[in-house]
């Protein structure tokens, strides 16, 4: 073999030697790691809320101490009164205190026996309160509740509470009682803007001025709330997307700006007027007030009947005729009901066992009475401006 061939043979011996290391020392190529987010997805019971928001005006908002914020809510007479437990004697509870017109009956928050806070009842004969009664119907969905309130109907009935029907916190929801079964129908959320994924509680409505209240600490720093005022609507109205952007609704449910429910202004400046009309401190003397109280009518924003002369509507000017007697009669069955009581509260146990079927009756009777005169009222209104189009 001459040097040539050798050289020959051993160039193709080394050659794959060295293509092979070369591919050993050769580094994988390391890919990028993609790392995939996800958006964190919204309950779709706020979403669904959020596109039912309530149309309604809020008058204004007020931020106050949490311990504070009754001290804003300004009611008439007829419409009852809110308080807390400590305010009011004779009923051992640890939350809120609703009192109906009358005063004879209570709705109130209390730890029951599993030291859960629910809502319970009681009435009044003679001096003393009965022994507290739990509302019947107010569970389901319901962990905690508290923050009661019953509109002039003895039938609808408002609340706050917390459980697996509420978005956050306390919400604020409402039910009406049943007559044939006994109990309140099952609670449902009253939604936005008035519930939030904070706590919102304490409603209330006086349907005399048409002006609400309800409290929120959406927002708010800790141990303050916010109380917001708006004018009760006459019927339930969402807004409709096709007039307003998503964002735009978005900011009415989450009351972003109070300004942005006013529209003109015109029915709010006219609610700021009835609201300093409630609670003016230069009160007329109390033979006025009553008179005034029981002829006035409100028809509208714009305007308060307090004569039969102020109709245009005959139908509605007669149904005011009724109106006016049955607040006549309202007036009496009251005023006996009030000395009944106090016959109660001096009468032996024999008496007593007596003037309690009167009581309960003269009760029912009043019930019944207010009951027809919140109708009368709604049938004048709606007959006088329908006469005024």
């Amino acid at each position: 073999m001459t040097v040539r061939q050798f050289a020959i043979l051993s160039l193709a011996l080394f050659l794959p030697l060295s293509l092979s290391a070369q591919k050993k020392k050769k580094r994988p190529v390391k890919k990028p790691v993609v790392v995939v987010v996800e958006e964190p997805q919204e309950d779709p019971r706020i979403t669904n809320m959020r596109e039912m928001t309530q149309q309604i005006v809020i008058i204004d908002s007020i931020v106050t101490d949490k311990s504070q914020f009754l001290s804003h809510y300004v009611l008439s007479s007829e419409t009852g009164k809110v308080m807390t437990a400590s305010q009011f004697s004779g009923i051992q509870a640890d939350g809120y205190v609703y009192l109906n017109e009358m005063g004879n009956k209570a709705y109130f928050g209390k730890a029951d026996q599993n030291g859960v806070r629910q809502i319970f009842t009681s009435d009044k004969l003679g001096d003393r309160w009965g022994e507290p009664i739990l509302m019947n119907g107010l569970s389901e969905g319901i962990d905690e509740a508290d923050y009661p309130f019953m509109m002039n109907d003895g039938i609808t009935f408002y609340f706050a509470a917390r459980g697996e029907e509420s978005i956050g916190g306390y919400d604020i929801f409402f039910t009406r009682y049943d007559s044939r079964s006994g109990s309140f129908l099952k609670p449902e959320n009253i939604g936005m803007p008035f519930n939030s994924e904070a706590n919102d509680y304490m409603y209330a409505a006086d349907e005399q001025s048409g002006i609400g209240y309800f409290v929120s600490d959406r927002r708010q720093p800790e141990g303050k709330v916010c109380v917001y005022i708006f004018i009760l609507p006459e019927t339930r109205r969402s807004y409709d997307p096709s007039k307003y952007t998503e964002e735009q609704i978005r900011d009415f449910a989450d009351i972003t700006r109070i300004a942005d429910t006013w529209g003109n202004g015109s029915e709010r400046r006219a609610a700021i007027e009835r609201l300093k009309a409630i609670g003016t401190t230069d009160a007329p003397p109390a033979a006025e007030t009553a008179s005034a109280t029981n002829t006035a009518i409100v028809i509208n924003d714009r305007l308060t009947y307090t004569s039969v002369k102020d109709f245009r509507s005959p139908a509605a000017a007669n149904h005011y005729r009724e109106l006016l007697k049955a607040r006549e009669r309202q007036a009496t069955i009251e005023a006996d009901l009030q000395k009944t009581r106090d016959r109660y509260a001096r009468a032996d146990e024999d008496g007593r066992r007596l003037l309690r079927e009167v009581i309960l009756h003269n009760e029912e009777q009043a019930l019944l009475l207010r009951n027809s005169i919140h109708t009368l009222e709604k049938q004048i209104r709606k007959e006088e401006n329908n006469n005024n189009k």
